[in-house]
C-alpha cells in the first residue's frame, strides 16, 4: 500500500491528524485557513514547520510568489517578512536551521496540498512552502508533501496574484499575519 493509501486509510480512522496549523492571511485574502499536517508522510518536514512556527518566524511573511491556476508560495523566513525584511530578495531565502532531505510520496499534488520549496537539489527544502490551486501532475514524487488545506480555501484562493512567468507579487503581498501549530 502506497503513502497515499496509508495516509487516506489514517484519516479515515481518525478524521484530525496530531498536528496542524491555523494561518491567519491578510491583503487581498483575509482570513484563516486550517492545514492538517501529514507527519506520518513527512516527519522532517513538518517539524521543521512546526519548529518555524512555534517561534513565530512566518508571522509577518508575505506570499512572495504567486502563479494563478498553479499555487501561491510564501515562508521565506530570512527575506520575506513585509515589515524589516527585504522584499527584493523574497522566495530566496531560508532559515538559519540547515536544509531538510526529500520526503518523497506518492499523493498527488492536487488542490488544497501544501508542498515544501526547495531548489534544483531535492534535498533543500528549509522553511518555504506552497499551497496548490489546481492538481498539477507534474509535482508528482519531485517534491515533499506536507499537509493539506482542510477549511479556508477561498482565502487561499483570494490570495494576490503575481505577474509574469515567475508569478513575483508586484506592490504590496499579502502577508501571514500569523502562523500558529495546533493540535
Amino acid at each position: 500500500m502506497g503513502n497515499w493509501a496509508i495516509l487516506a486509510a489514517t484519516l479515515a480512522a481518525s478524521p484530525a491528524l496530531a498536528t496542524g496549523l491555523e494561518i491567519e492571511i491578510a491583503g487581498e485574502a483575509n482570513g484563516t485557513v486550517a492545514i492538517d499536517l501529514f507527519e506520518e508522510v513527512a516527519p522532517q518536514h513538518v517539524e521543521r514547520i512546526t519548529t518555524l512556527a512555534e517561534k513565530g518566524a512566518y508571522d509577518g511573511v508575505a506570499f512572495h510568489r504567486v502563479i494563478d491556476d498553479f499555487m501561491a508560495q510564501t515562508g521565506d523566513v530570512q527575506f520575506g517578512k513585509v515589515e524589516g525584511g527585504n522584499m527584493a530578495y523574497a522566495g530566496r531565502g531560508g532559515s538559519t536551521l540547515p536544509d531538510v532531505p526529500q520526503e518523497f510520496s506518492d499523493i498527488p499534488f492536487e488542490r488544497g496540498i501544501l508542498g515544501m520549496a526547495r531548489s534544483q537539489n531535492p534535498d533543500s527544502a528549509n522553511s518555504q512552502f506552497f499551497i496548490m490551486f489546481t492538481r498539477y501532475p507534474s509535482l508528482d514524487g519531485q517534491y515533499t508533501v506536507v499537509g493539506k488545506v482542510t477549511d479556508g480555501m477561498e482565502v487561499v484562493d483570494a490570495i494576490k496574484r503575481g505577474t509574469g512567468q515567475n508569478g513575483a507579487v508586484v506592490g504590496q503581498p499579502d502577508v501571514m499575519t500569523s502562523v500558529t501549530v495546533i493540535d
